[in-house]
């Protein structure tokens, strides 16, 4: 699954624990995620319009780190993508990167030190 590798590598996240070879529980700090494999996430359980071409399109996480300068180091050494880390209009320091399923992914420390 390509995103679990990305949240491993790119934003520290360990795995926690595996329901199956399909689903993984991942934890970095407070934050937890749960990861499916497509085939899963895909398979109609209700029917509730179509799946968007891109998994993600509409939707952004946004993980609150302790570090947010450090998760931002991290992101830009490891060479994916990543906007800017600036203060925000609503006060938050944050940046923003796009996990391999296309979700928009947002970095803040929560505060705005």
């Amino acid at each position: 699954m390509p995103s679990l590798d990305f949240y491993q590598r790119f934003l520290g996240f360990e795995v926690q624990g595996s329901a199956s070879a399909e689903y993984s529980i991942l934890k970095n700090g407070d934050a937890v995620i749960a990861i499916n494999s497509h085939s899963v996430l895909f398979r109609p359980i209700i029917r509730c319009g179509s799946i968007p071409a891109r998994a993600g399109l509409g939707v952004e996480i946004v993980l609150k780190v302790a570090d947010v300068e450090g998760a931002y180091r991290t992101a830009k050494k490891s060479g994916w993508p990543v906007s800017d880390l600036a203060l925000q209009p609503w006060g938050l320091r944050y940046f923003r990167l796009v996990d391999p399923d296309g979700y928009y992914v947002g970095v803040t420390s929560g505060h705005t030190s």
